[in-house]
């Protein structure tokens, strides 16, 4: 596969945009038009319907990128970057893939790939597009956009006959070769058009731009760049502004707000701050160029801010060094910008980039600094379709001409953005939101949640259903494979949240509370129709160990009419749950709610029994026996000097005596994950205790424990204390090796080391929660073969044992696990008893059309009404490689005969960015994976993508490669060699989307 894109010609552009208009109401893939009103803004001379647009970048390189953008509520066009060096040759220096956009953004590409009279040429067709847009499809008035050229980086280079004759076509392209071919073909095809008239091709102006925006590279003297200015404003009469680099605020203060804001990982030196231009030498230039334009009726100002250089550190992209923008850039733009605009006294105008977004545009715009432009956020799932939000939300709070910039307002901003939760980092590092799973060819659409999921809830239907207020059904629905609702919409790890779409939105769909939700308002209705189910069969079973594992087996085994007794040798079923997790965390009323389910479904309890001899139960004449166990043989952690306690055992005795017990004063935690936050929590609640203090070896960033316990612990109050590793106990302190944290690994996770110097803890209890093993001993002495970590050996389809008819779930089959996973053991054992599946799947439902009106809006949850007015409903429509696609490279293909639309990837519109491949649900990326369409043969042959190229449209022949087989067929023919379903796509886009060829 090549990384150099294809120009479409004017004609191909022309004729997908109106009949992807006309036959599917999207344009370019996008969905969400924008329709401007009568207010207009005036910049450079010119009107301007709304002040925000795509960054020169990814989102202005081609022409259908603007198309898609203007669409979608751009007006204003940075135009992507043209400098001296430029097609093959600067293709050669840019590593691909050259984008990583999962969170804060990077990237290792700048100018234009293209040759810069390809660039001008996309340029131009674009201007003619949208202005048939605007006048075709009602989009705004033909003069209420602006395109503004990027140039650079020395003078010498825009000097040169390549970029002079680029800036002297982008102001008046009327002799151009392309400005009079694509007039013509619009006056020739005028009868296209139900709105734009020959009148209309005849009035697009020819003076495509009067303003510039300077891009210098990183240690560019200031004299470079004034000069680059003097030479805009004074020989081509150009409205100018300069971009400048955040490396103005100064490393120290770079540095702090990063760190601060949790991006210490994030590494980068002093020189570029050293090496670029300096605060002291930027202000009087730019007073100077602020009084030059006045005398020449110029506009000028600064573009804040130009990408911030950093280290690779764990091979995130293919290069040295990459330039870090969007959520992290935002607090370091935003401050330089309100620094300068007190230098001035609110006199120097100011547009702006460096990661805005939906959530602060509103503000910077309010202060007075526009336009504004953005690319990380149209990197993201929803993609171009954010634009329209953002249109909306400044057309109803309006837009002051400029006067001045209001600096209290911009300098609140500052400070609040190194605090706002869309900008401070995750406390964490974020979870895989992949699969383990390869992209299909065909029929990709998955929700990630449910397959994030143990046990693969119908997490789409039943939060549609509960949204619609159909509560019983939507219990009904998580019932069908969890029996444990109260338990898991309390306490679950919920894995589904982590791999959410919505995460790369503003926050996952809150799946857990709305399955409680369904639990509170549905339990009473719902569990009062449950009856016992006769025993239809001779299968006896006995589930030892009352805990979720357990009281799921025996829940998915009488449903089936199986006879089921439960074993528990405490009083109540529940296990860790009912006596461990602390009652602040789950009452005991919520738990009796789920297990009293199994009761109503007939299945026998006796407490207070503790089995010891798997052979006494077979004696009683049950056939099969599920060992539920758990995990409650301590851990322990030797000190050199003093005792400790184990966690376990405190959280049962808290649990017992609520809380009152001896601890003394100061009590110190040892441990990172979950049950340590337990721990911490409860000792934080324990009578007589001041201080609880947690230590761990590594940072809070590489704790085990959810981000949400880590969070509950430090609103408790409990104290971390990281990078430290316990050594004795001795005379009410904790004495510790301090640690430190060396080298990152490509999994993000910092290596640690002692550094010999010590630190005390104060401390009169030491809790150890280091985890907990499984009962090796009752598997030993019950004749079940065990491996050397002392885990009963099983199958791990089935989960039985090594000893026929004994099965193993939860905790106990390979240590502390989540209460879910031990419902997916449930399940397995329960289909094995059975002989057929457990639980059954639901049908997918939701329509295209209700997905799509989600898509590129951003609503956190105390915003929506509902939760399901979040939900993205993945299952039905995924394309997320569609939306992310800045070239429009992945294209969406309705398939006659397929219920789910089909992807196909586009080569000859892909640079091989790789964007989609980290939005991409499976462990893929669509680029290189998906079925893929090349323009002709040579293409197909220079990439080893699995796809195909049409050589006869009319016959509907094709070459095919797939599995590394290539093959010539006619799509309408059967073919051994290409399944039906391939064919079918094939021969889709022949017929319905031949503008693709």
């Amino acid at each position: 596969m090549s990384d150099r894109m294809t120009c479409m010609p004017f004609s191909q552009l022309m004729t997908w945009m109106m009949e992807e208009k006309k036959k599917r109401n999207t344009v370019f893939g996008t969905h969400s038009p924008y329709a401007a009103g009568d207010e207009t803004l005036e910049l450079f001379g010119r009107k301007l319907e709304t002040p925000i647009g795509p960054a020169a970048g990814p989102h202005t390189q081609l022409a259908q990128n603007i198309i898609a953008a203007y669409y979608t509520g751009s007006r204003f066009f940075e135009l992507k970057t043209v400098q001296i060096m430029d097609g093959d040759e600067l293709s050669a220096c840019v590593n691909k893939p050259c984008i990583l956009a999962e969170d804060e953004c990077y990237n290792c590409e700048w100018s234009t790939e293209l040759f810069v009279p390809q660039a001008m040429g996309e340029y131009i067709k674009a201007w003619f597009a949208l202005h048939v847009m605007a006048k075709e499809w009602g989009l705004g008035s033909q003069d209420g956009f602006q395109f503004n050229i990027s140039v650079g980086y020395d003078l010498a280079g825009i000097k040169s006959e390549k970029i002079d004759t680029f800036i002297e076509s982008m102001k008046e392209a009327k002799d151009t070769d392309i400005f009079r071919e694509c007039r013509q073909w619009l006056l020739d095809h005028i009868d296209l058009f139900e709105q734009f008239t020959a009148e209309d091709v005849e009035n697009i102006p020819s003076d495509i731009c009067n303003s510039a925006t300077i891009s210098t590279l990183h240690g560019c003297p200031p004299q470079e760049i004034e000069s680059i200015a003097n030479y805009l404003f004074t020989e081509k009469h150009m409205n100018t502004f300069i971009k400048c680099n955040p490396t103005l605020l100064g490393y120290d203060f770079a540095r702090k707000t990063m760190d601060d804001m949790g991006y210490d990982y994030m590494v980068f030196g002093d020189f570029h701050f050293k090496d670029d231009l300096q605060y002291e030498d930027a202000i009087p230039m730019f007073r100077r160029l602020m009084k030059l334009s006045e005398e020449l009726g110029l506009a000028f100002g600064v573009k804040i801010t130009n990408t911030f250089p950093v280290d690779v550190t764990r091979s995130e992209l293919p290069s040295e060094e990459m330039y870090m923008s969007g959520k992290s850039l935002f607090p370091l733009s935003i401050s330089l910008a309100a620094k300068l605009s007190k230098e001035f006294d609110g006199k120097l105008r100011i547009a702006y980039s460096g990661g805005a977004d939906y959530y602060n545009i509103g503000r910077i715009i309010g202060a007075g600094i526009w336009p504004v432009t953005v690319a990380t956020t149209l990197l993201k799932p929803g993609g171009y379709n954010r634009g329209t939000q953002m249109a909306e939300l400044l057309a109803k709070q309006g837009c002051r001409p400029f006067c001045r910039v209001d600096v209290d307002a911009l300098s609140k901003l500052a400070e609040d953005a190194k605090k706002d939760s869309h900008h401070v980092k995750a406390a964490k590092p974020l979870p895989g939101r992949k699969t383990k799973d390869t992209v299909p060819l065909l029929d990709c659409f998955m929700a990630p949640c449910e397959e994030g999921c143990p046990i693969h809830q119908d997490i789409t239907n039943y939060i549609a259903l509960a949204g619609e207020g159909r509560y019983e059904e939507a219990l009904q629905v998580i019932l069908r494979k969890n029996p444990l609702p109260f338990i898991t919409g309390t306490i679950c790890a919920h894995n589904c949240m982590g791999k959410c779409t919505r995460n790369f939105y503003e926050e996952s769909v809150n799946i857990r509370g709305v399955k409680l939700e369904a639990a509170e308002k549905a339990y009473d209705a719902v569990a009062s129709r449950i009856q016992p189910v006769p025993v239809n069969g001779a299968e006896k079973v006995a589930v030892v160990g009352g805990g979720p594992a357990g009281i799921a087996a025996a829940y998915f085994l009488a449903r089936e009419g199986v006879g089921v007794t439960v074993f528990e040798k405490e009083a109540s079923l529940g296990g860790v749950v009912r006596n461990v997790i602390p009652g602040f965390r789950i009452s005991g009323e919520a738990i009796d709610k789920d297990i009293a389910l199994i009761e109503k479904l007939g299945v026998t309890v006796k407490t207070n029994t503790e089995i010891t001899s798997l052979e006494e139960l077979k004696a009683e004449g049950f056939t099969s026996v599920v060992l539920a166990l758990g995990a409650s043989k301590p851990g322990s952690l030797k000190l050199e000097k003093g005792e400790t306690m184990n966690a376990l055992k405190f959280l049962r005795e808290f649990k017992e005596k609520d809380g009152a017990l001896s601890l003394g004063r100061n009590v110190v935690v040892i441990g990172g994950g979950n049950t340590a936050m337990d721990t911490a929590r409860a000792a934080k609640r324990t009578k007589g205790v001041e201080h609880v203090y947690l230590v761990y070896r590594r940072t809070k960033r590489y704790m085990p424990a959810d981000e949400e316990e880590l969070v509950m612990a430090e609103e408790d109050g409990v104290i971390f204390r990281e990078l430290l590793a316990p050594i004795s106990l001795e005379n009410g302190q904790l004495l510790c090796e301090k640690m430190q944290l060396g080298a990152l690994d490509a999994s993000g996770r910092q290596s640690v080391s002692g550094t010999g110097e010590k630190e005390s803890v104060p401390a009169d209890t030491v809790i150890v929660a280091v985890g907990e093993k499984v009962p090796t001993e009752f598997y030993q002495a019950n004749g079940l073969n065990t491996d050397d970590r002392g885990r009963a050996y099983r199958d791990d389809k089935t989960l039985e044992s090594s000893q026929k008819g004994i099965y193993l779930a939860g905790d106990g089959l390979g240590g502390p696990a989540t209460v879910v996973e031990g419902i997916r053991d449930a399940q397995k054992v329960a289909a094995a008893i059975l002989g057929s599946p457990a639980v059954s799947e639901c049908e997918k439902e939701g329509s295209r059309e209700e997905c799509f009106a989600k898509k590129g809006v951003l609503v956190s949850e105390n915003e929506a009404p509902h939760e399901s007015r979040r939900c993205l409903n993945c299952a039905a429509v995924c394309e997320n490689c569609v939306d992310v696609c800045p070239n429009r490279a992945n294209i969406s293909i309705e398939v006659p005969g397929m219920p789910m639309a089909q992807i196909i990837h586009v080569d000859y519109m892909c640079n091989e960015c790789g964007n989609c491949k980290s939005f991409c649900p499976y462990a893929s990326a669509p680029y290189l994976d998906k079925f893929t369409l090349f323009a002709n043969e040579k293409d197909m042959a220079d990439s080893k993508n699995q796809g195909f190229a049409v050589l006869d449209r009319e016959a509907g022949v094709c070459r095919v490669r797939l599995f590394g087989n290539e093959v010539t067929l006619k799509v309408t023919e059967d073919n051994e060699r290409i399944p039906k379903g391939l064919r079918d796509l094939m021969a889709a886009v022949i017929k319905d989307y031949s503008y693709l060829l």
